[in-house]
């Protein structure tokens, strides 16, 4: 039987792969962002997502995309819904 790994959160990735790699506290890349520090930091702890607005200033900060920020957070609701309503999922039949 394959275990099937939780969905990524995109404040993992900016945490690990962004801000650790670069030595940037909250605080730091929050300064830099031009946003509120608790923002930033209940995104890295997991709570709340990325908006198009953070995902504009983490992409010009990191020089990615934009997209690369929403995709990551839109992967994680979907499968974070998938898993939530899987049984939901199973019972609808299909159209034509």
């Amino acid at each position: 039987m394959t275990r099937k790994l939780p969905p990524m959160h995109p404040g993992e990735v900016l945490r690990e792969e962004f801000m650790e790699p670069h030595g940037l506290t909250a605080y730091r890349l929050a300064k830099i962002l031009g946003i509120a520090r608790p923002r930033l930091e209940r995104i890295v702890r997991e709570e709340i997502g990325i908006s198009a607005d953070t995902g504009l200033r983490l992409a010009k900060a990191f020089d990615t995309s934009v997209e690369f920020w929403l995709r990551l957070q839109d992967q994680f609701e979907i499968e974070t819904a998938r898993a939530s309503i899987a049984k939901e999922l199973d019972r609808i039949e299909r159209v034509a």
